[in-house]
């Protein structure tokens, strides 16, 4: 039984256009995510990159990644991503029994985090695994006009916060059958905290672009020194 990756990348996106044909630290957004996946082959035995894009594939494939083609219905701005994980599984002919999920648009990963997480995730029962980052904002809603607290009291202090998390996008470890049912983070999931700068990138808009790529060139003159 196989544990493939599985990176979806859309051509078409509004606010940062062809984002994953961008070039970040002289790559292009999705080879990131690639060279992630194939730095961990006692992990992942295939890699897979769905698109509807020509451009996408050809970079994709001059990696040496399998390339599915997404079909129209499955590309629009509102499709959820379970979807074309769903027809990679669909399409493929052999058996799978876990999937690697590594968004593009979260091209900045701790250099151990697939170990670290998929060791967690074998040693427990359950169907998927969620990368978290804690949260340490105070939060609020806006009702009537007003700003009312949501995690704290007015005058508490951020280190006393009660501990939430968010998603941070990183990476996904999810059976196949769990994908196939339709869900990516199932009711039986378990959390990987990942307390790193790298939680905070998340590519959607230029400003989180020139993040990310200040956060590499920071990197690139650390080693070099």
């Amino acid at each position: 039984m196989k544990t493939i990756a599985i990176i979806p990348a859309r051509g078409n996106s509004k606010r940062l256009p062809n984002k994953n044909l961008l070039l970040l630290g002289r790559i292009p957004l999705l080879v990131h995510s690639i060279l992630f996946a194939q730095k961990n082959p006692s992990i992942i035995d295939e890699i897979y990159v769905t698109t509807d894009n020509a451009a996408i594939k050809n970079i994709a494939l001059q990696y040496g990644v399998t390339v599915i083609d997404r079909p129209d219905a499955f590309s629009g701005d509102l499709e959820p991503t379970i979807s074309s994980v769903q027809h990679v599984l669909e399409t493929i002919t052999h058996a799978v029994d876990t999937v690697v999920l590594l968004q593009p648009t979260n091209p900045l990963r701790p250099e151990n985090l697939l170990q670290e997480a998929y060791v967690r995730f074998c040693m427990n029962d359950a169907d998927s695994l969620v990368t978290v980052t804690r949260n340490h904002q105070k939060l609020g809603k806006i009702i009537n006009n007003s700003f009312e607290p949501y995690n704290y009291t007015i005058g508490q202090r951020s280190q006393d916060l009660e501990p939430l998390y968010f998603e941070n996008g990183l990476l996904y470890i999810t059976k196949a059958k769990v994908i196939l049912e339709g869900k990516i983070v199932s009711e039986n999931s378990i959390p990987y905290e990942v307390n790193h700068i790298f939680a905070n990138v998340d590519i959607d808009t230029l400003d989180d672009f020139d993040y990310a790529a200040y956060l590499i060139n920071k990197a690139s003159r650390l080693r070099s020194k």
